[in-house]
């Protein structure tokens, strides 16, 4: 596995918190080296009206928990192919390794990027962040057009992250196909899901309500912590 993904998407895949007995809370969970389902925070039903407990429940135990799984068989493959030193099937794992472990980080992050507004989710930013916004992007609403933007011009299945360039610490918007994770140069602050399964069953093929209603329910607390 060493070979296959970058430092910092092991260290992400490694260092993930035990999970807790709610529906979904923060941080990548891990039981005995194998990656599992993190619990949310608050319940299915909590993000209503932005995002229905449907869709939440269906994103969560079953999109990001096959995820979960498929990962961990795809490791268990790739652990026998490392044992017998089959390289040829290392290097044909790679893609599964990238997606299913892409799929596990971004839905982890994600869900963390989501409160309910009784405890949050919608308040501006603050701090370093809002300066950041603002100097970058001219005003919060400069940048969530440009971010649904961005989303609406995903081909396809991906995500649109607030990301921040770990050399010179400026922020940018960045696209994503599939479930690629955000690795390398730049950290995940902010993501948001464009694949259909995060908005169908509500919104069907009107994605751009989708894209305008999740701002009212994004956990600006936590892009701050990141950001910092």
């Amino acid at each position: 596995m060493a070979a296959l993904l970058s430092n910092s998407a092991r260290v992400a895949l490694r260092s993930g918190a035990s999970a807790t007995s709610k529906a979904g809370a923060a941080g990548l969970t891990f039981a005995r080296g194998k990656a599992t389902l993190p619990d949310l925070s608050y319940d299915y039903g909590a993000l209503e009206p932005s995002i229905s407990g449907k869709i939440m429940e269906v994103h969560h135990k079953n999109h990001h928990n096959t995820y979960v799984t498929s990962y961990n068989n795809t490791l268990e493959q790739l652990q026998e192919a490392q044992a017998k030193g089959d390289i040829a099937t290392q290097i044909a794992l790679k893609p599964a390794v990238n997606f299913h472990g892409g799929g596990h980080l971004n839905h982890t992050l994600f869900w963390e990027n989501l409160a309910p507004k009784s405890a949050g989710g919608g308040e501006p930013p603050s701090g370093a962040l809002s300066k950041a916004i603002d100097s970058t992007y001219g005003s919060l609403g400069e940048f969530q057009s440009k971010m649904n933007a961005a989303l609406a011009g995903i081909q396809g299945s991906g995500w649109a992250w607030l990301v921040k360039d770990k050399q010179t610490g400026q922020i940018g918007i960045r696209t994503y196909a599939n479930q690629d994770p955000v690795v390398g140069q730049f950290q995940p602050l902010l993501g948001i899901d464009a694949w259909e399964h995060a908005y169908y069953l509500q919104y069907q093929n009107r994605k751009a309500e989708y894209f305008s209603a999740i701002w009212d329910v994004i956990n600006w607390k936590t892009v701050e912590k990141r950001f910092t």
